[in-house]
């Protein structure tokens, strides 16, 4: 005999199978959409920088560094880069000869996911080695470009560095612009001139403030009221608050304008490859520990122009510091040859 009452509550069952499906439809759909989403976004950042950064790529003529033993893996092994800001501008036509306007060497430990960020004033008074004299380092680039630059450095930290990235101020303002500016702390009221060398464009007021790329680079740029020491202190919290802001889940979909803006502003001797090496400093699971290091010394002017010499005691304990944070043996590093002929040919500083 049929049971009328059985058949409706099987069609029952069968409606609340439909509606948990339905559900779980609405559940798990837009998470494929949103995974697909992520992964053709990925893909179509990992193909732009692989054309853009390689683009940057230019060859240095080393093999590795002259302090070193053999060639370094930073997939596996410290290292360290030295980074170039340089105030190049096509108006001024002065690409290949410009000085370093910004100075700074990175030591990265892998073990530790720990970065040494070392400002280099650019007053400092060196030797080197491609002309042969002591001057200040700002120099060495317009001298013989990276490699001279490299060569000195070397020759005044006694490390190896394994890297270098040159950027002009184009790369930092368009950065920190792609990223709708960053945080800092002005110390000062002042007014500098912007990018394209318009005098007094920028004024800024003191205090904390969002700063756009044009505002920024201004702050990196001044040292009307202090010195070069503070001002490296300030180039350097600004790279920490641009390293930040980018490393924040906030700044995912600003992802292509940083690669265009650094790609189009910027050279260096590290592959695509190697530097996707860098990528696990920052997804160590924590902040990145970034420790701001300067050189120590003191104003000397002998004559016209004016110097920073540098403090021998505090210079020895930064190297040996820098040493220590790349796990350097000493016993096989190269000697540094320290001259102290008084300078020759010795431009005006700018």
């Amino acid at each position: 005999m049929y049971n009328n009452n059985d058949n409706n509550h099987s069609r029952m069952i069968k409606r609340k199978r439909k509606r948990r499906l339905r559900k779980r439809a609405y559940i798990i759909l837009p998470l494929i959409a949103a995974f697909l989403g992520v992964l053709v976004y990925g893909t179509y950042l990992y193909i732009k920088a692989d054309s853009v950064f390689s683009d940057s790529y230019e060859k240095d003529g080393r093999e590795k560094s002259a302090l070193r033993d053999e060639r370094v893996d930073p997939k596996f092994d410290n290292v360290s880069v030295l980074i170039l800001g340089v105030d190049a501008n096509e108006h001024r036509g002065n690409s290949e000869h410009s000085r370093t306007d910004a100075l700074m060497v990175a030591t990265l430990n892998k073990d530790d996911k720990s970065v040494k960020l070392l400002s280099i004033p650019r007053d400092t008074y060196v030797y080197i080695p491609e002309v042969g004299y002591e001057t200040k380092i700002n120099h060495a680039h317009a001298y013989g470009g990276p490699e001279a630059t490299i060569e000195t450095v070397e020759n005044l930290l006694e490390i190896p560095i394994d890297y270098y990235v040159k950027v002009n101020f184009h790369a930092f303002v368009d950065v920190v612009d792609a990223l709708n500016g960053i945080k800092a702390e002005v110390p000062y009221e002042f007014k500098e001139s912007n990018s394209m060398d318009k005098r007094d464009a920028i004024h800024l007021l003191p205090g904390e403030q969002l700063l756009n790329g044009e505002e920024a680079l201004a702050l990196a740029r001044t040292r009307k009221l202090d010195n070069d020491i503070e001002r490296g202190k300030r180039q350097q919290d600004l790279i920490k608050a641009i390293v930040n802001k980018a490393a924040s889940a906030s700044s995912l979909l600003k992802y292509d304008d940083i690669i265009e803006a650094v790609g189009d502003n910027m050279k260096t001797n590290m592959s695509f490859s190697e530097m996707k090496s860098f990528i696990s400093y920052g997804t160590s699971g924590s902040d990145l520990d970034i420790e701001a290091l300067t050189l120590k010394g003191y104003d000397y002017q002998p004559g016209s122009t004016y110097y920073w010499h540098l403090d021998d005691v505090a210079l020895a304990e930064t190297r040996s510091l820098l040493k220590n944070h790349l796990e350097i043996d000493t016993s096989n590093a190269e000697e540094s040859t320290t001259q102290n002929a008084a300078p020759e040919n010795q431009e005006e500083s700018n």
